[in-house]
């Protein structure tokens, strides 16, 4: 054991922290900022989006529920910004990474976010119990503190949340995860002879054939994403704990060591794929699950199933339930396969995320959103998903904008009236 002390700066002096630059971050950031509050976002990589920048994945889930856009607000504006007046439709849609980064990067700045990249939460400092004072960070120049008010927890793991001493679940009831994905861009694809993308049938023969050391039956696959480009959403990596950076690390070596497999199977098994090239891999893993963190309320199977409303929604949303395997096995593909295809609703239909979700047992002046807000399993794989990440992530930066002396007493009505002006759906 090694006792530590250091001094350090206290750089920033602000209303809200924001730990994390996802979409949840972003939404929460530049809500709090917009509604005047003074806010420093602290994101860990060189860009703004996390899975749907740093870690490639290549498009996402649906803003509506066919009838209804839900992620209404900060989501919306993202959409229409990135496919004009296309957007308002169902189904995945295809993202430019690229276009997204700098789509975050103008809607941070002109917010007057204050923030920087490179930037990791190390700690939190409370100052009495279950009210935090201080964040800790640490970047090339050193270690900081910062000052605020009210902390956001937007990790994707509730990294903060736990630094503070605060409840949560982690994978299964044996500490199981979903499997990640290291997702990758390819060119060279000739999309007009493409007739598969993903598994059935020739993924079953490449599998007899011993083309992959790990055998997996789940193959999103490759997404369209321009004249020759393609998003691949493919392979999965199991036993990661997306919490443990010695089990992220063996994952992404892991993930680069099988990308020669599906190479050779989407050149050898599939149409279209001959002379394709591989471009990219992500530089953040694709985590599905990691903690979810306990909070005042926890969503569960049974509102999914009711299409549960709440008189403290903040949001409605209507992704199904997708919980991805957690170890090869063909009872646990069937398992997903009937998952998929029965929890899932029809155009119309979606339940409710009330706002004490977001708000973790315990902590007076943390919130949090994303995938890691509180929720039972199958819950969480239906709000982990980007455009969910929007509806939780304003409602929180809203909240904190309305500085609530303890989160647990915000004032709902008020809140909902908010977000309702800037265009959530509740």
């Amino acid at each position: 054991m090694l006792t530590y002390t250091n001094v350090m700066d206290v750089r920033y002096d602000v209303d809200v922290f924001v730990a994390g630059g996802g979409p949840a971050g972003v939404a929460a950031a530049v809500t709090a900022a917009r509604n005047g509050a003074s806010v420093y976002l602290a994101e860990a990589m060189g860009c703004f989006g996390g899975e749907g920048t740093s870690a490639l994945v290549p498009c996402f889930c649906q803003f509506s529920d066919g009838e209804r856009f839900l992620a209404g607000g900060i989501g919306e504006e993202i959409c229409l910004a990135h496919y004009g007046n296309e957007a308002g439709a169902d189904g995945f849609w295809a993202l430019d990474c690229e276009k997204l980064k700098r789509q975050y990067d103008r809607m941070v700045s002109d917010a007057g976010v204050q923030f920087t990249f490179f930037t990791t939460l190390l700690d939190v400092v409370t100052d009495a119990p279950g009210h935090v004072e201080y964040a800790v960070c640490a970047g090339k120049s050193g270690v900081f503190a910062v000052r605020a008010k009210y902390f956001l927890d937007c990790t994707g793991d509730a990294d903060l949340c736990a630094r503070a001493g605060a409840d949560f679940e982690l994978g299964d009831e044996n500490g199981l995860c979903m499997g990640a994905t290291l997702c990758s861009t390819w060119a060279g694809v000739e999309w007009d002879r493409v007739t598969q993308a993903g598994g059935g049938e020739p993924l079953e023969r490449a599998i007899r054939d011993g083309v992959f050391k790990i055998p997996d039956r789940h193959l999103p696959g490759m997404l369209h994403c321009g004249k020759t480009y393609a998003g691949g959403n493919i392979g999965q990596i199991f036993g990661v704990d997306g919490t443990d950076e010695r089990s992220l690390t063996a994952a992404m070596l892991e993930g680069r060591r099988y990308y020669p497999e599906y190479e050779k199977y989407y050149k050898e098994y599939l149409t279209g794929f001959e002379s394709m090239e591989l471009t990219a891999t992500g530089s953040l893993l694709g985590v599905r699950e990691s903690r979810r963190v306990t909070g005042d309320y926890r969503l569960t199977l049974d509102d999914f199933l009711a299409r549960r409303k709440f008189a403290d929604d903040i949001g409605v949303y209507c992704y199904p339930v997708d919980i991805h395997v957690g170890r090869p096995g063909l009872d646990e593909y069937a398992r997903f396969e009937d998952e998929y295809e029965n929890l899932r609703y029809r155009p119309g239909e979606s339940y409710g995320i009330p706002f004490r979700v977001l708000t973790p047992k315990g902590l007076t002046n943390v919130m949090v959103a994303g995938r890691s807000i509180s929720t039972d399993r199958a819950m969480q794989s239906s709000t982990r998903v980007m455009p969910c990440c929007y509806i939780t992530g304003q409602a929180i930066g809203m909240a904190a904008a309305m500085h609530p002396d303890d989160v647990h007493a915000a004032d709902i009505p008020a809140l909902q009236e908010r977000l309702r002006k800037i265009g959530a759906v509740i």
